[in-house]
C-alpha cells in the first residue's frame, strides 16, 4: 500500500474516531488532508456515503434517548436554507465565507469558555434558525453541523440525547445529499474502490470513538464539544 493511501486510512480513522465520540466533526477532520492524497470531490462523497451508514450505527443504541420535538424544524429550515447557501456560494468567495464561519464558531466558544454562552434556547424558533443555518453552510461550504450543534447543545438535554438528535438529523442531510450526488454522477467507480477500501479504518475509529463515549459524562461531553468547534473554527479560519 503506497504512502498516500496509508495516510488517507489514518485519517479516515480518526475523522470517525471524532464522529463516534462527539456525533459529529468527521467532514472537518478528513477534509483538512484527504484533498492531498484524492480528489477533493471524490474524498466529500466518500465521506458522505460513510456518514450515511455511521450516523445509522450510533443511532442505534441511543433510540431509546432520542427527542424529536426539534427535529422537524431543524429539517425545514435546512431545507429553507439550502437554496440560499447555493445563491451565496455563487455570489462570494468560497475562502471568504469559510474564514467568516471560522470566526463565528471561535467567538461563540469564546463565550462558552467564558461562562456566557446560554445554556438554554426555548422554542421552535431557534431550531428553524439552526436548520436554515445548517442548510445554507452546508450547501456553501459543506459544513452543516456547527449551528445544529450549537443548538442541541443549549436545549438541556443529556449528553446520549445530544448525540442521538444530532444523528437523526445528519442521517436525514447526509441521505438527501447522496441522492443529489448518485442525480449528478458523482458515485464514480473510483469513490466505491475507495469505500472498500477504507471500510476497515472508517469501522475501527467508529467502534472506538463509540466506546469511549460510554466513558465520560455530561459535563466532559459539553468540553469535548466545544474543544471540536474551536479546532473547527480555527482550521476554518487558516484553510480558508
Amino acid at each position: 500500500m503506497s504512502a498516500d493511501l496509508v495516510l488517507a486510512a489514518v485519517v479516515i480513522a480518526g475523522a470517525f474516531l471524532v464522529l463516534g465520540l462527539a456525533g459529529f466533526g468527521n467532514g472537518l477532520v478528513a477534509l483538512a488532508f484527504l484533498p492531498l492524497v484524492m480528489s477533493p470531490v471524490d474524498a466529500i462523497v466518500l465521506l458522505t456515503l460513510y456518514t450515511v451508514l455511521a450516523t445509522i450505527v450510533i443511532f442505534v443504541p441511543l433510540r431509546a434517548d432520542f427527542d424529536p420535538s426539534g427535529l422537524p424544524a431543524l429539517l425545514l429550515g435546512s431545507l429553507l436554507g439550502t437554496p440560499l447557501g447555493v445563491w451565496v456560494l455563487a455570489a462570494l468567495p468560497a475562502s471568504t465565507l469559510t474564514r467568516l464561519i471560522g470566526l463565528v464558531l471561535l467567538a461563540i466558544v469564546a463565550l462558552e469558555w467564558l461562562g456566557v454562552y446560554p445554556k438554554r434556547l426555548p422554542g421552535r424558533g431557534w431550531a428553524l434558525g439552526a436548520g436554515i443555518a445548517a442548510g445554507l453552510l452546508g450547501a456553501a461550504v459543506g459544513t452543516p453541523g456547527p449551528p445544529v450543534v450549537l443548538y442541541t447543545a443549549s436545549q438541556g438535554w443529556s449528553a446520549r440525547t445530544i448525540k442521538a438528535n444530532l444523528q437523526a438529523f445528519f442521517l436525514v442531510n447526509q441521505a438527501v445529499i447522496m441522492i443529489g450526488y448518485w442525480w449528478a454522477g458523482l458515485l464514480t467507480p473510483q469513490v466505491w474502490h475507495y469505500s472498500a477500501l477504507f471500510l476497515l479504518p472508517a469501522a475501527l475509529g467508529l467502534v472506538l470513538g463509540m466506546a469511549l463515549f460510554t466513558r465520560i459524562d455530561q459535563q466532559r461531553f459539553r468540553r469535548i464539544v466545544f474543544a471540536i468547534l474551536f479546532a473547527s473554527g480555527l482550521l476554518l479560519v487558516v484553510r480558508g
